[in-house]
């Protein structure tokens, strides 16, 4: 629990975080802090990602105290990346052409993509042992500092420099302070082994270069927006996503820190098959909760962008996120319902397909949709892309022969979300505000609630009640 209390106070800190910047710092100069952060993002997955998930994959406590070489081989790792990143940057500086993005940007943003990349695997190999009070401190220190020190910075000086200034010490002042915690002791840098590193590595590479490509959606975009039309309309336009985003991988990421790790221990304990059973009933969990969430967001659009977007984005936030959120939805479901099925069987090439489906998907759908007074095609091409992607994922997972998720789960989990929709649509005519928020919020949870229960879907109404009997029994001894 306390690892999910983390994740729900860390989802809250980066909606705020988010917000106090965009608000302070106008479409404008958020447009270039937001084209700044997909760079982060996509050198980030390019050089770091793979330390992550290889850390989350492959690292436990029984692996810390018996296996210290794979400890010591990502730390010698990450020390080779960083330095090779510094080396071609200087080189860049002296001899590269000149950019028109401001420069100082762009090295905050690789020193930023170096700094998360450090945090991103310190709370994963936090997370592999569930470690979870020392992952709670780190994710909620980082939260306290990030607060102060990037919304500070936007507030004070409505400069996208000085926020990301405050983003990178944030997250570095949050490590040093933690490094005693993740420090392993028999994990000394002699001990590390470049075999080692190359099969981790390996094992990591198709994953990183599916990602890549779909973070480079976002920044290809971004930068097609800014040069038809302008920095301001990329603020609007990446707000819209990178809220919808966040919002996903929220809920994503909470049910990822704990079933992917389940399935993980389930096959280090049972073996294969009874890791990849867990697998598709994981998969059951992740639509259960993704899709009458991403429909919620619709639902309840008008009321939230009243009370939480700040004034200057509301319209285009709106309008932008209602068209990307069945490709957010469709990420979600990529990442932490059917990725795993991969992961698992550490068969991780058929993701750079699905990847690659979705690039030819957006290029496609960019040239046949009309330009039009905003970059409304340019969301529609994004979101086709997702939804491309997700279909060639479950194509290419389809010849691993996994465990899908029980058809009465699937259509339970849709009947649910249209008991939800019909319940609330006749309420959106409600005056957008807090009171509005409230209802609709109230009695879509409750009737989505109410259905699961009735349906059982994905086992949840038989877990839950297994947990009461366990806490009855605890209580009573």
């Amino acid at each position: 629990m306390r690892v999910l209390l983390a994740f729900l106070v860390n989802s809250i800190a980066n909606f705020v975080i988010g917000l106090v910047v965009a608000k302070y710092l106008g479409p404008e100069e958020y447009g270039r802090f937001a084209i700044a952060f997909s760079i982060t993002a996509v050198v980030q997955t390019a050089l770091f990602d793979w330390l992550r998930l290889s850390a989350t994959r492959f690292y436990s406590e029984r692996v810390r105290d018996n296996q210290p070489v794979v400890r010591a081989s990502l730390d010698i790792s990450f020390i080779g990346v960083t330095a090779s990143l510094a080396l071609s940057t200087a080189l860049f500086g002296f001899f590269g052409p000149t950019l028109d993005f401001q420069s100082e940007l762009i090295l905050l943003a690789l020193l930023t993509a170096v700094v998360n990349g450090l945090f991103d695997y310190s709370t994963a190999l936090l997370r592999a042992r569930f470690a979870d009070r020392l992952y709670g401190r780190l994710v909620l220190g980082k939260n306290l500092l990030s607060l102060i020190l990037t919304g500070g910075g936007a507030f004070f000086f409505h400069s996208a420099t000085v926020a990301m200034a405050g983003a990178i010490a944030s997250l570095l002042g949050t490590v040093v302070a933690a490094r005693a915690s993740l420090t392993d002791k028999a994990a000394s840098l002699g001990a590390a082994r470049i075999q080692t590193a190359a099969t981790l590595a390996a094992y990591s590479a198709p994953i990183v270069a599916a990602h890549l490509i779909y973070q480079a959606i976002p920044l290809a975009t971004r930068s097609v927006v800014a040069s038809v039309y302008d920095l301001a309309e990329t603020g609007q336009f990446a707000l819209a996503f990178d809220l919808g985003m966040r919002a996903v991988l929220a809920l994503g990421q909470a049910l990822d820190v704990l079933l992917f790790q389940i399935a993980v221990a389930a096959h280090e304990n049972y073996g294969d098959y009874r890791a990849r059973r867990q697998v598709g009933r994981n998969m059951a969990m992740v639509l259960a909760f993704l899709l009458p969430a991403c429909t919620g967001i619709y639902l309840v659009m008008p009321s939230v962008e009243l009370l939480i977007v700040p004034a200057q984005y509301r319209g285009p936030f709106g309008h932008y996120l209602n068209i990307q959120l069945p490709g957010l939805f469709a990420m979600g479901m990529i990442l932490f319902g059917v990725n795993p099925v991969f992961q698992i069987a550490k068969k991780t090439a058929p993701m750079i397909g699905a990847a690659l489906v979705a690039s030819g998907a957006g290029l496609f759908l960019l040239g046949i949709l009309p330009w039009g007074k905003d970059a409304s095609n340019l969301a529609l091409a994004q979101c086709g892309a997702y939804i491309a992607a997700l279909i060639a994922t479950l194509v290419f997972a389809a010849r691993e022969r996994p465990f899908w998720p029980r058809l009465r789960d699937v259509f339970a989990a849709i009947a649910a979300t249209f008991g939800m929709f019909g319940a609330l649509q006749p309420l959106r005519a409600m005056t957008p505000g807090a009171a509005a928020l409230l209802i609709q919020v109230s009695l879509g949870v409750t009737v989505y609630a109410l259905l699961t229960t009735l349906f059982d879907t994905a086992g949840l109404r038989s877990q839950a009640l297994a947990w009461l009997r366990r806490q009855r029994e605890a209580s009573r001894a």
